[in-house]
């Protein structure tokens, strides 16, 4: 199976000290001990002491996957929450699959962002050899570099073939999905030179989208996932990922996943309970009208009433300030009961 580096090796990696913008040094073996306070491979912990920028990018990428996954699960029976996160990944949920797509699609953002700021020594700008990319740098604008990015990454992962492993065919189909998202968000950003901001000179160049698109689009693919299971494919001899029919198909010839479906293997728990994959939904807050019935899971909610204050009736004061007077409200919270 291949290694995930922002989930099982990495999770402790937002608990580290940060580097700091210094370059000395002490921050030269700070970044060696980082690299070694990792769970990472003989190969993964090589690739990270050579590449001084490295250890701080991949704790960027985790506290983005992080982030990510818990603002478009918030609404979710399961919420993204760390506690059960390990025996998660051992399983093959949806939940899972996000995991896998999210995460290296967060490595992938977070490499080529920190190609462009100059975080990393072995790479900088786009390096595309193209006309666009030159203008671009003689203006002092750095594309994203997302070649440099995934080549690094699948280096990085050490995707290798798998052979019949079920789980790891999966594991690798759901992070090329996350890596797609990203190099499909890859837009042209252009910036207008001339007298008066006139178009006279043009520069465009490559840049990644918010990462925040990238995680409403994987969100998606979950919502969509395919559920898959293993069979041979007698003219090539090895086994292939095979989902349900698609509609249209003929019956005899089973659907291959397509390389934007993230899948699964098996069927989810509920979540609703406290278990070794959640902690359950009792306390958390609902929507009366838009999520409390479906994560409450049948148990009904509680209603809170509470004062909260909030500036109001704010009046700009010459010159520099502004002035507002506090007010207070009623606040209706509801949450799952237990």
């Amino acid at each position: 199976q291949i290694p995930s580096p922002l989930l099982e090796p990495l999770e402790g990696l937002t608990h580290l000290p940060s580097l700091g913008p210094s370059a000395n040094a002490a921050q030269g073996k700070a970044h060696l001990k980082q690299c070694d306070l990792l769970k990472l491979s003989r190969k993964q912990k090589r690739l990270c002491q050579r590449e001084p920028g490295l250890a701080e990018t991949l704790r960027d990428a985790v506290r983005l996957s992080v982030m990510e996954c818990q603002y478009q699960f918030r609404n979710e029976r399961w919420n993204c929450s760390l506690d059960g996160r390990t025996s998660l990944l051992k399983r093959g949920f949806k939940e899972t699959a996000f995991l896998y797509a999210v995460s290296s699609a967060a490595l992938t953002h977070a490499l080529a962002r920190a190609c462009s700021a100059g975080r990393m020594e072995r790479c900088t700008c786009d390096d595309s050899p193209d006309l666009e990319n030159r203008k671009a740098w003689q203006w002092g604008v750095c594309g994203d570099n997302l070649k440099y990015s995934t080549k690094f990454l699948k280096n990085f992962l050490g995707q290798k073939k798998i052979g019949k492993d079920l789980r790891a065919k999966v594991d690798i189909h759901n992070t090329n999905v996350g890596i797609k998202a990203v190099k499909n968000g890859l837009k042209t950003t252009c910036k207008c030179h001339g007298v008066s901001g006139s178009c006279a000179v043009r520069t465009c160049w490559k840049q990644l989208s918010p990462f925040h698109e990238t995680g409403k689009i994987l969100k998606l693919r979950y919502d969509d996932a395919v559920k898959i299971f293993s069979a041979t494919n007698a003219a090539v001899g090895h086994s292939e990922l095979v989902g349900p029919q698609r509609h249209g198909h003929s019956p005899k010839s089973p659907a291959t996943p397509r390389p934007t479906d993230l899948v699964y293997v098996e069927d989810s728990p509920s979540f609703c309970r406290p278990s070794k994959y959640s902690l359950g939904t009792a306390g958390r807050t609902c929507s009366r009208e838009a999520s409390c019935d479906s994560l409450c899971c049948g148990r009904g909610y509680n209603t809170q009433s509470r004062m909260v204050t909030f500036s109001c009736h704010c009046q700009v004061q010459w010159c520099c300030y502004v002035e507002c007077q506090q007010c207070m409200e009623e606040e209706v919270i509801y949450s799952c009961k237990h």
